[in-house]
């Protein structure tokens, strides 16, 4: 989820992923909340045209209109934060997005040398308007209302709730939902990080409610609340960015149901919607998401899931 806080992604593919991935691994985040939830199943429906319209023949780089003849673009916002990116390098392939931007680029037909990165800022990647990049991956929740201006590929990250507290917080080595139990907890008005304490969590006392999400990232700072729950990107934001004595405590296993997603942004109607569409596609189905995130992701931050 991404703007009510305003704050707020490359790497080959298999054969381009163990390259640049391999060697590396790199840690922390970035991204914050509010949006309509996310697409459904992470198929080719959740973007803005259908991967099976995309032949193989007409997704190679050769045949693909991209906005500079023989060079994929790719917009990202800058700063790059981790565990999204390594170092605000977008172009060294580190981190998960930097990852899965060279692996749809390797999907394509682009090896590293031909893709180039373009500083697009977070709210001008889904306005209306033509674009200045081929696809931008930044974070950026789908939703109903953004596919109104903008096509989305399907998922390529589905996001998760979590916990943020300050390292000295009594809950700052909780490992389960029992240890949260009589924690004083808060999160934004009207989220699924408040439905993830009311809900799942359910403490003891009543959780506090927070008109934005920086007054609960201030109350987090001030000792108020003993953690906070957000999205998991926005939690890597937070202990990377804002509070730097805060510890990503862990996160929550998924509730079932349509997921929140991250996709990668297409301007309206772009004629390489279907193509990067099949790739993100064929990257789920390969397992490549799924060990991207876990190299990246997962077992890098140590977010362990609280059961």
């Amino acid at each position: 989820m991404r703007p009510v806080n305003p704050l707020t992604s490359s790497r080959p593919a298999l054969a381009a992923a163990v390259l640049f991935a391999t060697t590396a691994l790199a840690l922390a985040g970035c991204s914050p909340q509010d949006d309509d939830s996310a697409a459904g199943t992470p198929s080719a429906g959740s973007g803005g045209a259908s991967a099976a319209t995309a032949s193989t023949a007409s997704c190679t780089g050769a045949a693909l209109p991209t906005h500079t003849a023989g060079k994929l673009t790719v917009g990202t916002d800058n700063p790059a934060y981790e565990p999204w990116f390594s170092d605000d390098k977008p172009s060294n392939g580190k981190g998960y997005e930097s990852a899965v931007a060279y692996a749809v680029a390797e999907r394509l037909g682009f090896g590293p040398g031909q893709v180039v990165w373009q500083t697009v800022p977070f709210n001008s990647a889904f306005s209306p308007g033509a674009k200045n990049f081929d696809f931008d991956i930044n974070q950026v929740s789908v939703s109903d209302e953004r596919k109104k201006a903008v096509d989305f590929s399907p998922g390529y990250y589905d996001v998760r709730q979590a916990v943020v507290a300050r390292k000295d917080s009594p809950i700052a080595n909780a490992r389960s939902l029992a240890d949260l139990k009589k924690a004083a907890l808060g999160a934004q008005v009207g989220t699924t990080s408040l439905d993830t304490i009311t809900d799942v969590v359910k403490p003891d006392r009543q959780p506090a409610v927070f008109q934005r999400n920086d007054l609960a990232v201030a109350a987090l700072k001030n000792g108020q609340v003993d953690g906070i729950v957000v999205d998991l990107p926005t939690a890597f934001y937070i202990t990377g960015a804002q509070v730097q004595d805060a510890k990503v405590v862990g996160q929550f296993a998924s509730a079932g149901g349509p997921s929140e997603q991250f996709g990668l942004v297409l301007d309206k109607g772009s004629r390489l919607t279907s193509c990067v569409s099949a790739a993100v596609t064929r990257l789920r189905t390969d397992g490549t998401l799924a060990a991207l995130e876990k190299q990246w992701l997962s077992d890098a931050v140590g977010a362990p899931v609280l059961k």
